[in-house]
């Protein structure tokens, strides 16, 4: 969803050649077609007949028979059709694939080879530029002309995905799950593993048009090492919080959307779950520059559920406003008390939460979300200010307040910078220098007689904060982030992406360390084709003030890491 997509949609007779945009945090592989046409005639207005080799590129009535009748050998022709080549072969007969004709900004990116299209902002199907089934995909090119791929056509449903095996060498030698820390999505050192397989079933309303009302939805699930970072406390989520398994499943994205296009230049309204709203980066491996990322990415929100809705005021501006119920936070738990196995007792004190019972999650309640878009410079500029997840800020299971922004400037063809800086806090943390605290760890473990301490949660709870004084049992933990990409592409296929970023975690409320943070990579994304992608990077780490690193023995770290992202 966000990348240049050409698409062509054929069970009905119609194709189309679609640029399709989206987002960071929501979109999904950079793909551009949807599934080929089954027979030439298909194909309306081919001037041409498909003679001698068939080669789709100079003569698009040749796709279908370029790719054959066999699904298994549409799938592998369909590989080997885009393999050099930057884009899929373009429909001479595709209606226009955005409002560029009526003075929207243009769209300053392709894909290959950025992660995305337009500049990325979350929790909507990009507004203006999106086709229905408009996703470069071999699976739905491979089963076309089957009975289940007309239909999908016929109605704009697609099936797609990507399998992302990674791997890192660091100078850290404490061989465990943590062993990197705080440094994520590689967190195990000098070690292979499947990092993410993802697949997607969705369609996508069709916001390019302007006389009805549209409809959408994604179910997505993922599998592998990063399920860890899509963890919502409460869905399947004792995987991680129980077991602490290296690999497990999620379901990051289970959505519905309305664009009703009468409204100013467009109103976008999706209820469900969704990746959150801010940020340069998301979870899903091809929504990313590079294969690691930021600390400040990844002590941050990570996925949201509720109603927002996103409405374009002008072709510039944009406006998001949305109802959640916390982050990370899901809906059985809010209003639900458990329980409290350890509480205030004369043999060992719980100011903490010392009755009977208490809510299951403290920071699954009502929350709020807003958030704004201006594009400007015809395009090439781009800032989105945002709140998210705003509600009293209690210590919950990752109950962060999120204030920030993005910003997006692209300097010509080859050269484009992208630029975060945001400030999080939670309030009400318990104190680990205080003595109560330290008892009630001591006697029963992390997070000792809390809602996130046994029987609840027996790995991965939230941190509690180094305070400033060990007199308060509690104190407000703030974390700040600015990280910066400065990219450079120098043809269709490459792209140089150089990572400078600050972070302070002041309480060590966010990373288990009170330190500032400090850190430089530099990454190089290779496309064979627009189905595969390599992400090689090199990068440095330091913790400033203490020993962050290789549980906790080192101030510094070397990292050496990638993956290879596979598409279908």
């Amino acid at each position: 969803m966000r990348t240049v997509v050409l698409a062509a949609t054929l069970a009905s007779g119609i194709s189309w050649l679609v640029p399709q945009v989206g987002w960071a945090q929501v979109t999904p592989a950079p793909t551009i077609t949807p599934a080929p046409t089954v027979t030439p005639a298909a194909v309306p207005g081919a001037t041409k007949p498909c003679t001698g080799t068939p080669d789709p590129y100079t003569n698009y009535a040749c796709l279908v028979q370029y790719l054959g009748d066999n699904p298994f050998v549409r799938f592998l022709n369909y590989y080997k059709l885009e393999w050099g080549q930057s884009g899929p072969p373009t429909d001479p007969n595709a209606p226009p694939a955005n409002r560029d004709a009526e003075g929207w900004p243009k769209t300053p990116q392709t894909t290959p080879p950025m992660p995305f299209t337009e500049w990325p902002y979350g929790g909507t199907t990009a507004i203006g530029v999106t086709r229905t089934g408009s996703i470069d995909s071999p699976l739905m090119a491979a089963i076309a002309n089957t009975p289940l791929g007309q239909w999908m056509q016929a109605t704009g449903f697609q099936v797609y995905g990507w399998v992302d095996p990674g791997g890192n060498f660091s100078t850290n030698t404490l061989r465990k799950p943590g062993g990197n820390a705080p440094i994520s999505y590689a967190y195990i050192p000098n070690t292979a593993q499947l990092d993410q397989a993802v697949i997607y079933l969705d369609r996508f309303p069709d916001t390019v048009q302007k006389d009805h009302i549209d409809w959408g939805l994604r179910l997505s699930a993922i599998y592998g090492e990063n399920y860890r970072y899509t963890t919502s406390y409460g869905i399947a989520s004792y995987q991680l919080l129980k077991y602490n398994a290296v690999s497990g499943y999620d379901f990051p994205m289970l959505y519905g959307e309305v664009f009703i296009p009468y409204v100013a230049q467009g109103l976008m309204i999706r209820a469900g779950r969704y990746i959150s709203v801010p940020d340069i980066e998301a979870q899903l491996a091809p929504n990313n520059y590079m294969y690691t990322h930021s600390l400040t990415y990844s002590f941050d929100n990570y996925t949201n559920e509720g109603v927002i809705g996103t409405l374009f005021a002008t072709k510039n501006l944009s406006f998001q406003a949305g109802v959640e119920i916390g982050t990370e936070a899901t809906v059985t738990n809010a209003w639900n008390t458990v329980a409290n196995p350890n509480p205030n007792t004369p043999a060992l004190p719980n100011p903490l939460y010392p009755g009977g019972r208490f809510s299951k999650d403290p920071g699954a309640v009502p929350s709020f979300t807003f958030c704004a878009r201006y594009t400007w410079n015809d395009g090439n500029d781009d800032i989105n200010p945002c709140a998210n997840g705003i509600n009293g800020g209690q210590w919950g299971y990752n109950n962060l307040q999120w204030y920030g922004f993005t910003y997006y400037h692209k300097f010509n063809d080859n050269w484009h910078l992208s630029f975060e800086a945001y400030d999080e806090h939670e309030n009400g943390v318990p104190n680990l220098k205080n003595p109560t605290v330290q008892a009630l760890n001591a006697a029963l473990g992390a997070d000792g007689g809390t809602p996130f301490g046994s029987p609840y949660i027996s790995h991965n709870a939230p941190n509690e904060a180094f305070c400033s004084s060990p007199t308060p049992i509690r104190c407000n933990a703030h974390a700040s982030g600015v990280v910066a990409y400065l990219n450079y592409s120098p043809e269709p296929l490459d792209n140089f992406s150089l990572r400078p970023e600050i972070y302070n975690d002041p309480q060590g409320q966010r990373t288990a360390t009170a330190a500032t943070y400090w850190e430089i990579s530099l990454g190089w994304q290779h496309w064979f084709s627009p189905q595969i992608e390599a992400r090689p990077e090199v990068g440095y780490y330091h913790s400033n003030g203490a020993n962050a690193f290789n549980g906790g023995t080192k101030d510094h770290t070397y990292l050496l890491a990638g993956d290879v992202i596979f598409h279908f």
